[in-house]
């Protein structure tokens, strides 16, 4: 856009233009804030995906900053009074610490998201491991039983989650044997769901992983081009 150098008193609509996106600017700058503020508010350290959404957040949320820097560095010096300069100043470095943040959050997303799948996989198998003995314990029991016990046993298991009516202590072992035999075979399937949500969470980590990179250039791109503003 062409940008005429006149005293001020006769600014071209083209000219004004550029005051109008300097404020967009400010704007979505302050927006961008807000959100940044807005995050850790809402924060859950103690959810151990903590340092990972909120890495996530920035990285999707970065289009609003980016943009921001954008149309306030729009027009260079034009139309600039001496408080505004050195604003721009700050500015123009806050980019670059902003892209350093950006390359910073690489390792610690990278090591949180193998660190929780560790975790994910091991709280699995622990479920599995305790599901299936809990299950065997029951088995065992039912093998060596008196009918007495049995009814025991089928407040058991329906206290594990699978029904069985002790008032028909003939069909009960019946009963028992089936609900275990279904359990048994339910568990890969509960497992493989448990681990089956942390791989959303590996998709959304390389994901992010790219963004964050895209992100800190960008940044590094903004800080070069605004040499005129230091």
């Amino acid at each position: 856009m062409a940008i005429s150098s006149g005293d001020g008193s006769g600014d071209t609509s083209e000219n004004l233009s550029v005051y109008r996106l300097r404020w967009v600017g400010y704007g979505l700058l302050l927006f961008a804030l807000v959100d940044i503020v807005h995050s850790f508010a809402i924060a859950n350290p103690s959810d151990p995906r903590f340092g990972i959404n909120l890495i996530g957040q920035f990285v999707e949320r970065v289009v609003v900053p980016l943009l921001g820097f954008a149309l306030v560095f729009f027009g260079e010096f034009y139309g600039r009074k001496s408080p505004e300069k050195l604003a721009l100043r700050f500015l123009s470095w806050l980019c670059l610490l902003l892209a350093i943040a950006y390359f910073l959050m690489i390792p610690p997303l990278l090591l949180q998201t193998f660190g929780l799948k560790s975790q994910v996989n091991a709280k699995a198998k622990e479920f599995e491991t305790a599901q299936l003995a809990q299950l065997q314990k029951v088995e065992d029991q039912l093998k060596s039983s008196s009918p007495e016990d049995i009814r025991k046993i089928a407040t058991q298991l329906s206290a594990m989650g699978a029904p069985v009516d002790p008032s028909k202590p003939d069909a009960v072992k019946t009963q028992i044997e089936g609900r275990i035999k279904t359990m048994r075979a339910q568990i890969p399937a509960q497992v493989q769901q448990q681990v089956g949500q942390f791989r959303g969470l590996t998709r959304n980590a390389v994901k992010w992983t790219l963004g964050a990179i895209i992100s800190g250039v960008l940044f590094i791109y903004l800080w070069k081009s605004s040499r005129w503003a230091r």
